[in-house]
């Protein structure tokens, strides 16, 4: 099963020359995750694009002086996590503690 990537308008990821570009690697990650997930059967391609779409909808709606910086990823990321609690897969809150544990160890810790 092949996932149907948007090339144009705002559901694209970023690409340059036809390519997709990460600026962090963490993206890539975020990226590759949604694929394996949809692939898997974990999630639908089209739960996780509605969920894409009403991020970036929302985040280009809001207050212009209060939104964040526009960073695809972080929609994309969002829009994961939020596909994964509505199907059971995650308990909400679960990633935001996990990020807690993991901002708390030392420079140089392992990420276990």
């Amino acid at each position: 099963m092949s996932v149907p990537l948007e090339i144009t308008g705002p559901l694209a990821p970023p690409r340059a020359n036809g390519e997709l570009v990460f600026a962090e690697p963490w993206e890539s990650r975020a990226f590759a995750m949604a694929m394996t997930l949809t692939e898997n059967g974990f999630l639908t391609w089209r739960d996780f694009q509605t969920a894409l779409v009403a991020r970036i909808e929302a985040w280009q709606t809001s207050a212009e002086a209060t939104r964040p910086p526009w960073r695809y990823y972080d929609h994309w990321l969002a829009a994961l996590e939020e596909v994964l609690v509505a199907a059971g897969h995650l308990r909400d809150g679960d990633v935001a503690a996990r990020l807690r544990v993991l901002a708390g160890r030392p420079v140089g810790h392992d990420h276990r």
